[in-house]
């Protein structure tokens, strides 16, 4: 297995890991589209659940080059740490959420 398919494996898992969540009065759903890179965990509070108003993406994250741009992320436990823990260095990780820019590659010639 190479750096590409460890990096798309890892963010795969970590992304899904936030549906497994079960202490909370909702139903999540992880959406993973693998041909575009694209990984993102919904929730949908039941009705007498406090946050009910936050209905819809709680971390969203795709895969850019060797890059993880994360564009959401509104858990109390952070996918970027997750994703360092699990051997992402955090200058390949892009937190999109908080203002972070993708950086220019540099064009080919």
């Amino acid at each position: 297995m190479d750096r590409v398919d460890d990096l798309t494996a890892i963010v795969q898992h970590e992304v899904a890991d936030y549906a497994n969540v079960r202490d909370w009065k909702a139903t999540s759903y992880y959406i993973g589209d693998e041909k575009q890179q694209r990984y993102t965990v919904v929730v949908i509070p039941e009705e007498d659940h406090p946050l009910v108003s936050h209905t819809g993406v709680i971390v969203m994250a795709r895969i850019v080059g060797n890059k993880v741009i994360i564009d959401e992320d509104i858990t109390d436990k952070p996918l970027y740490e997750e994703l360092i823990q699990r051997g992402i260095p955090r200058e390949q990780i892009v937190l999109a959420y908080a203002g972070e820019k993708l950086p220019v590659e540099p064009e080919e010639h």
